[in-house]
């Protein structure tokens, strides 16, 4: 979908959504997550949510290619975040599911996340926290995740 903004204060506003979304995203991804890499925690976070999965379709929802979730997931096991069993419905195929460390391991780097936004929320001000919370709405709709 190509769209060109109508003024140059929606291209304006276009530009500086982007770059402080990407920026945002790209700082809490780099707080607390210490040796694992964001795509090996992206596939663990994806089989703590969608509960044991096909390596196959681990791929399917990260949008990644077979090899690439087969080495992720080997790095994962290996660190005994994930467990590895043959498929119920096909003994060729194996399943992935995570284990009580590999939640632990996302409870803390969500903690350490959410500690962080936190200490930056608590130098704002009252009215610019409430514009912010005013404003999740907007952003969940530009996301399609509107409740």
């Amino acid at each position: 979908m190509s769209r060109t903004p109508a003024t140059a204060a929606d291209a304006e506003l276009v530009s500086r959504l982007r770059l402080t979304a990407m920026r945002l995203s790209r700082r809490l991804r780099r707080e607390g997550a210490d040796d694992i890499t964001p795509s090996q925690l992206a596939i663990l976070a994806t089989v703590e949510r969608y509960g044991p999965l096909t390596l196959g379709s681990i791929a399917e929802v990260e949008g990644v290619q077979p090899p690439t979730v087969t080495r992720i997931v080997a790095w994962l096991e290996g660190e005994t975040m994930v467990r590895l069993a043959a498929s119920p419905d096909d003994k060729r195929a194996k399943v992935a599911s995570i284990t009580a460390k590999g939640k632990r391991r996302l409870e803390r780097i969500r903690s350490n996340r959410n500690a962080w936004l936190a200490c930056r929320l608590d130098e704002l001000t009252a009215d610019e926290r409430k514009t912010l919370a005013d404003a999740l709405p907007v952003l969940e709709k530009l996301l399609g995740e509107q409740s």
